[in-house]
């Protein structure tokens, strides 16, 4: 059986479900070569959290400069010759430019999750789509409650951290994708955040290998310690730069990455490191809710050398 071959559910139900030969990543630090992204094309600023409430009360999106912001960062992706694929832009899915939430790309391949806000369902249909378009097999669909991408992250080789703040991503999903990755051997983590801060990735990304950004001022003590009895040596983001999405940052592999322009302190401690920081500005952008790891989900990264 081709394991790569499209289908709508691949996973094996009680585990041992083999990984893709051409798609998909075993951590979220190799180097990406292909990344799925989502046109801003018709997108509308909406009351979507805490952010993007303030904003559109204080000070609305300015929907052109918006695009425009969208538009260097998939340029900075080419630069570092990352493949983009595009989701097939609706005018009725005003919040598709953030591609990490609709699906989550695994080693097995894609889950569609299931979106928390009414107008955001239909990017889960578009998803499912793109995958079949690119010849993705579906892992599994989420089916236990609400589940949200932002939620589900990877932090090194077979150990998945999973967020659940109860208003995007409910307790009944979160233990749903838990137990399917624990049956294919993982160690799961799941952590329960104030709904405040949406995601799990506003607060923890991964960097490198055994390099994590964590804003410490909002993430719970347990997540600092597990990182930390995993070897990752730890790089806080201040909570005023967090909330400005500072910790949203992706990955490229070969010590590269794409970090906000909010981010200063992050950025200037990673160019002390030798890191190759591409410096994108989101502010316009990210009033809507979300950040640069928010607007890409990686569809394949090669294994470092």
């Amino acid at each position: 059986m081709d394991q790569d071959a499209f289908s709508l559910r691949c996973r094996s139900l009680n585990g041992g479900t083999p990984v893709l030969s051409k798609w998909g990543f075993r951590n979220e630090t190799d180097t990406l070569t292909d990344v799925l992204l989502g046109s801003p094309a018709h997108l509308f600023h909406r009351a979507t959290s805490s952010l993007s409430r303030k904003y559109l009360r204080d000070n609305p999106c300015d929907i052109q400069m918006a695009q425009a912001q969208h538009a260097e960062l998939v340029s900075t992706y080419r630069r570092h010759d990352v493949k983009i694929h595009m989701l097939d832009p609706e005018p009725e899915l005003t919040m598709q430019v953030y591609s990490r939430d609709s699906s989550v790309m695994t080693p097995y391949g894609a889950i569609i999750t299931a979106m928390s806000q009414w107008w955001r369902r239909g990017e889960n249909y578009a998803a499912i789509r793109a995958y079949e378009k690119l010849r993705i097999p579906i892992y599994d669909m989420v089916t236990a409650g609400t589940f949200e991408g932002g939620d589900f992250n990877v932090i090194e080789e077979g150990c998945v951290l999973i967020g659940c703040g109860g208003a995007r991503t409910q307790e009944e999903g979160a233990r749903q994708v838990a137990s399917w990755f624990e049956a294919e051997g993982w160690e799961v983590h799941l952590s329960f955040i104030d709904e405040y801060y949406v995601h799990i990735d506003l607060m923890v990304v991964p960097i490198a290998e055994k390099l994590t950004a964590v804003c410490i001022d909002c993430t719970e003590p347990g997540i600092v310690d597990w990182l930390k009895s995993k070897g990752h040596e730890i790089i806080n983001v201040p909570f005023r730069q967090t909330m400005e999405l500072g910790c949203n940052l992706m990955s490229l592999g070969k010590d590269r990455v794409i970090v906000p322009a909010s981010s200063t302190i992050l950025a200037e401690n990673l160019k002390a490191r030798g890191f190759d920081v591409s410096v994108v500005e989101t502010a316009e952008i990210s009033k809507t809710g979300g950040g640069i790891h928010c607007m890409a989900q990686a569809l394949r990264r090669d294994k470092a050398a």
